[in-house]
């Protein structure tokens, strides 16, 4: 299948490291695309839950992806997450086409687009970090939990449900953080007179624009590759909201069909994140 060009592609909140992370339909996405450039927005790998030493070989293709497009010298700004935090300790770090930054603000054919993860608004991850690792852990269960639901149910001939979506749509004051997290985003951003605002971090994907007495803007939110597989695009002068599970030409490719999972060891792993790492420098010093 042709890569389809892209302009801008902006993903968050994959979680690699987690059993919910949906890293071979995100395998094929990213081998259906051609991107110019790309915004990696926060919680790419989860490190809170990366004890747990589950790392399958799709995961470690999502990784090399990137690298190659690296050292394709495509511009990859890698935003920090709370799930991916201990990066923020690197923030600044930069190799060729590659940095981690905190935030990140594009000008976008003549308006400033101002990205960044979002987790700054969350009270719990200020406050009470313990109760956010606990709800991920929780979070994670239950991904499992859905799972097997779905094995099921497929089984039944029945499709897939989303008991986590469910939750978060049926109870109140998960609805009213979400349109808090929406409001706050593009106040600032209004305030600072940005064109887009762009976030990750509620797993929601969104794209509205959000008025006040002080002006307008665009909110975007890229959603994420545990519930709803989807990634923010820009090309040919507007944002588009993608979902893989729409995406039937993606979904059918037979020349992506992913091998078998394949659990990597931690000795695995590190050999193959060293060996990423000194392609990505060979390439750097060529």
């Amino acid at each position: 299948m042709k890569k389809r060009p892209v302009e801008l592609v902006v993903l968050s909140d994959v979680h690699l490291g987690t059993y919910g992370c949906h890293a071979k339909e995100l395998v094929k996405y990213l081998k259906s695309i051609k991107p110019k450039e790309v915004v990696l927005n926060g919680d790419i790998i989860d490190i809170w839950q990366f004890s747990k030493r589950y790392w399958p070989k799709s995961h470690m293709k999502v990784v090399k992806i990137i690298m190659q497009w690296v050292a394709e010298g495509i511009p990859v700004h890698y935003v920090a997450g709370n799930h991916d935090e201990m990066l923020r300790k690197f923030l600044g770090f930069k190799l060729g086409s590659f940095s981690i930054v905190n935030k990140v603000v594009l000008e976008i054919n003549g308006s400033k687009a101002w990205m960044f993860h979002g987790d700054v608004f969350d009270v719990t991850m200020q406050h009470s970090k313990w109760i956010a690792r606990l709800g991920a852990t929780g979070y994670d269960m239950l991904i499992l939990l859905n799972s097997a639901i779905n094995y099921c149910s497929k089984k039944m001939g029945k499709g897939p449900v989303s008991m986590s979506k469910k939750i978060k749509n049926s109870v109140k004051s998960a609805i009213k953080f979400i349109n808090d997290f929406e409001q706050i985003a593009a106040d600032i951003a209004i305030e600072n007179e940005y064109d887009y605002v762009v976030c990750g971090h509620i797993h929601q994907p969104e794209m509205r624009e959000i008025s006040t007495s002080k002006g307008s803007v665009m909110y975007l939110n890229s959603g994420d590759w545990i519930e709803n597989l989807t990634s923010l695009e820009y090309n040919n002068g507007e944002w588009k909201l993608y979902h893989y599970m729409e995406d039937v030409l993606v979904i059918n490719d037979d020349e992506n069909m992913m091998e078998p999972m394949e659990i990597l060891d931690k000795n695995q792993l590190f050999q193959n994140l060293v060996r990423e790492f000194q392609f990505l420098t060979s390439a750097e010093n060529k």
